[in-house]
């Protein structure tokens, strides 16, 4: 609890990654996201591009925001919404419609500077391909662009230690700083007490947080 409430109070927003699709890190967002205001904390939401959905009510974004209670504008959650659920780069290229990291930039810091904190939300894994043709835009360097520090979402199950390890290494490597693990789908069995231990022995990072399967709220 102390360490999201201190993000808020220091800085204007965390980018949130994930270990790989399809762990949790729309609902851990959405978590997040619904803490905070329940803080007193004037929270907003962003999402640079968003893959699979028709408009953003039915988008990741949407169900932030219903989760949290955001009343922030739809049109300000998301910069690029495309219908294909590949990734960004790919639904890019299928619409003709290149992804510009100075729109994006852009993009957030009008939301940035009208919210108190806002929780940016990445596409799948920290490696994911947001424009490549003749300009190549991976995830981290929206990280950078933006000027964010991260936390890793993972599921707590069989194969997270790897999952972790990795994808801190990576992120560590390229100079982007980390502020800790969030656990999703905890129960607190023997193995994942141990994969708890282990992620914070391995990666010298703290679990901030757990989830609990089909929970509704952080546990600290």
């Amino acid at each position: 609890m102390a360490k999201l409430l201190e993000l808020a109070k220091e800085k204007k927003g965390v980018f949130i990654t994930g270990t790989g699709t399809d762990i949790g890190k729309t609902y851990v967002t959405a978590l997040m996201a619904k803490y905070y205001k329940e803080q007193g904390i004037d929270v907003a939401y962003y999402k640079a591009a968003i893959s699979g959905a028709d408009t953003i009510p039915e988008s990741d974004a949407g169900y932030v925001k219903r989760i949290a209670g955001l009343e922030q504008p739809d049109d300000s959650m998301v910069s690029y919404l495309f219908r294909e659920a590949v990734s960004p780069h790919l639904a890019a290229k299928i619409n003709n419609r290149p992804i510009e990291l100075d729109k994006i930039v852009a993009d957030y810091k009008a939301v940035r500077d009208s919210h108190e904190f806002t929780v940016v939300e990445g596409s799948g894994g920290i490696v994911c391909p947001i424009r490549y043709d003749e300009e190549k835009i991976l995830l981290p360097d929206i990280v950078k662009a933006l000027r964010l520090s991260v936390i890793i979402v993972a599921d707590a199950g069989l194969g997270t230690i790897h999952n972790v390890v990795t994808t801190a290494a990576y992120i560590k490597n390229l100079g982007i700083e980390i502020e800790g693990v969030l656990l999703n789908n905890y129960i607190g069995d023997l193995m994942q007490k141990d994969n708890y231990y282990m992620i914070e022995e391995l990666t010298g990072l703290k679990v901030i947080a757990t989830v609990a399967p089909k929970g509704e709220t952080l546990i600290f």
